[in-house]
């Protein structure tokens, strides 16, 4: 039932009362009634003569897709799958984020902030032979270096876990999403 419908029988009035009360056609009455949002004039007049606030008439706004903080530090720390798989970082938590349907600002920017993760230390294993050659450095530096970046992801995730928990955001945010 129309929310205009509820306050025009509450008050005991019929369409044709309430059109004629209100200064607008019958027919205005029932496409409001029918679905319609009343704006402008129409509002504040409905509003006016019925003694209700005008917010009352106004379609309620769509429900977000709130994030669910269980799912969300689910997803967070799926991140950890990158120690057992290539791109598991990435891949776990966005199946994971697909299959429970956990598609929210919060979970975009964690899987946004292991891809760019990912991609950072991808150029960093490109890099690191000439930057080995260049400062001289013995060739097993390249095993410090990726164990080096492990930890720095470790140390991300486990902070955002942190975050997720106390405060329901996140600890390092993007100012762009990848998704």
């Amino acid at each position: 039932m129309a929310k205009l419908t509820q306050y025009r029988e509450q008050q005991n009035l019929t369409q044709e009362e309430l059109a004629e009360k209100a200064g607008v056609s019958v027919r205005t009455i029932q496409r409001i009634e029918a679905g319609a949002t009343p704006k402008g004039y129409t509002l504040k007049t409905l509003a006016s003569v019925l003694g209700i606030p005008e917010t009352s008439l106004q379609k309620d706004p769509p429900k977000q897709n709130l994030p669910t903080p269980h799912l969300v530090k689910i997803i967070n720390l799926s991140s950890l799958a990158f120690f057992i798989l290539p791109f598991g970082n990435i891949i776990v938590p966005l199946v994971i984020m697909y299959l429970k349907k956990e598609v929210n600002t919060l979970t975009k920017q964690l899987v946004s902030i292991q891809i760019l993760w990912t991609i950072i230390v991808c150029l960093l294993m490109i890099a690191s032979p000439f930057l080995i050659d260049w400062l001289s450095f013995p060739k097993q530096s390249i095993i410090f270096i990726l164990l080096g970046a492990m930890v720095v992801n470790l140390i991300i995730i486990l902070l955002q876990a942190r975050e997720i928990h106390t405060h329901n955001k996140l600890y390092c945010k993007l100012p762009f999403s990848f998704l």
